[in-house]
């Protein structure tokens, strides 16, 4: 193509590119602009083209000003500017923010003639990262706990027992029904143990046939069965100088029991089809959703193996045992699925919210998050309401009849954890607003509000 075509051509490409370009002289004067120019900044070329790029107000021509005294701008020393962020100002005022990229322009004779920038929007993306940044906020506030959400005096007691298992290395049984986040307490004994730079390595024991179950745990050599092709290092390896999370411990094989018992005891493993012991340093997190005393009595838990893994128990609350913690949780998820959907949905209606705390919650917080990510599939709205709920949970008879529970609303949740609260503390306010963690005044305004006075001999 010849330079003619090409410079009959130029217009169309220049106006094709998505990224602003514009070209000033050495006077900072714009006389050229492209089509996305106009789009990103709002001023036609008819607004702007013989005025002086300060219009658009860029942080970083206002510094190089300022550093620069009678330079207009710092690029004329520079000759460059390579992705650098910047804010401009559009016509109509607002702010957005773009990634900017300028060199000097000369003439076939070397002689400086003016400079070209183009601006790439990225507005959208910086709104991302504040919302993201907002929610790794968020999981780090008052309500979480390693990513664990609640305030409840239940999970309060939860966290204690967490950090007090964090600084030993016995062995920790998470007790909690389908969905309670036994996961979730694993992880964050992990984080603040002193193993924290070890692995944590996760093994599903329902998942496993028996001897694909010893395999993953121990290893196995070459040989050792059918596929064993080479030596394969297991799980309780990956995990030296970590922890190791078994969940659903409760449908561990006998025969696996008895060779966890001399990990417990020993720090020994022995891969499969081999004699040789190898020695690892491994603290065992275990998790079931199954009662092992009855497992114990009907023969299917070992006694010693129960009582070796039963050392430090957490019991984790189904979530109907702390309904003050639902909107909490619904903020978090709803904060979450919106940033992931990007949908334009603004928040959770009050009829929306009191229709999740009188639910049941049978499948527990995993349900609670799924009710949120099916909201945000059948919302078309600003608010989230109830009929945006999956239908099990509007449907109060199912839910009243799968728990024979009556529903609270959030005064009478507050009443329900003061009157515990006061009876663990025999009365003493003082502590009780320690637990609850709020001011002496706020206990005594809460008493009086709820007909609560343990001085008059009112029961508790």
């Amino acid at each position: 193509m010849v330079e003619d075509e090409l410079d009959r051509y130029w217009k169309t490409v220049v106006n094709t590119i998505q990224d602003g370009i514009m070209i000033v002289d050495t006077h900072g004067r714009i006389i050229s602009v492209n089509k996305a120019f106009e789009i990103i900044t709002g001023y036609s070329k008819d607004d702007i083209i013989g005025k002086t790029c300060d219009v658009l107000n860029c942080n970083l021509f206002v510094m190089a000003r300022k550093n620069k005294g009678d330079q207009w701008c710092v690029l004329f020393d520079t000759g460059t500017m390579d992705r650098r962020r910047c804010t401009l100002e559009k016509k109509d005022g607002t702010l957005i923010h773009t990634l900017k990229n300028a060199s000097i322009l000369h003439d076939a004779k070397g002689k400086l003639i003016g400079a070209v920038e183009t601006i790439a929007d990225i507005t959208e993306i910086i709104e991302k990262d504040n919302q993201i940044a907002a929610f790794r906020r968020e999981l780090r506030s008052k309500d979480g706990f390693h990513g664990i959400i609640g305030v409840s005096y239940p999970m309060r007691q939860v966290f204690d027992l967490i950090e007090n298992a964090a600084q030993s290395d016995a062995p920790v049984i998470i007790y909690g029904e389908s969905g309670t986040g036994k996961e979730l307490v694993s992880q964050a004994i992990h984080e603040i143990s002193d193993r924290k730079k070890g692995a944590l390595v996760k093994v599903n024991c329902a998942a496993l046939t028996e001897s694909l179950l010893e395999s993953e745990l121990f290893g196995h050599v070459k040989g050792a069965f059918t596929g064993a092709y080479k030596n394969r290092e297991g799980r309780f390896e990956k995990a030296h100088g970590g922890n190791i999370f078994l969940d659903e411990i409760g449908d561990l094989p006998l025969s696996t029991q008895v060779k966890l018992l001399r990990v417990i005891e020993d720090k020994m493993i022995e891969r499969v089809g081999d004699s040789q012991s190898i020695p690892v340093d491994v603290r065992i997190i275990s998790a079931t959703n199954r009662n092992l005393t009855k497992l114990v009595d009907e023969g299917v838990i070992r006694k010693d193996f129960y009582f070796r893994i039963n050392v430090i128990p957490i019991n984790l609350p189904p979530l109907r045992e702390r309904l003050e913690d639902i909107p909490l949780l619904a903020e978090f998820f709803f904060r979450k699925n919106q940033l992931k959907s990007g949908k334009n949905i603004q928040g959770i209606n009050n009829d929306t919210m009191d229709a999740l705390v009188n639910y049941w919650w049978p499948g527990n917080v995993r349900e609670l998050k799924g009710a949120f990510e099916y909201a945000f599939v059948t919302c078309q709205e600003t608010m989230i309401k109830p009929n945006h709920l999956p239908l099990n949970i509007i449907h109060k008879k199912t839910s009243i009849e799968a728990g024979k529970k009556p529903s609270f609303n959030r005064e009478e949740i507050k009443k329900i954890e003061l009157i515990e609260t006061l009876k663990k503390t025999n009365g003493n306010q003082s502590e009780a607003a320690r637990i609850l963690g709020v001011t002496r005044v706020t206990i005594w305004n809460r008493m009086k509000r709820f007909g609560l006075y343990p001085d008059r001999k009112n029961p508790l």
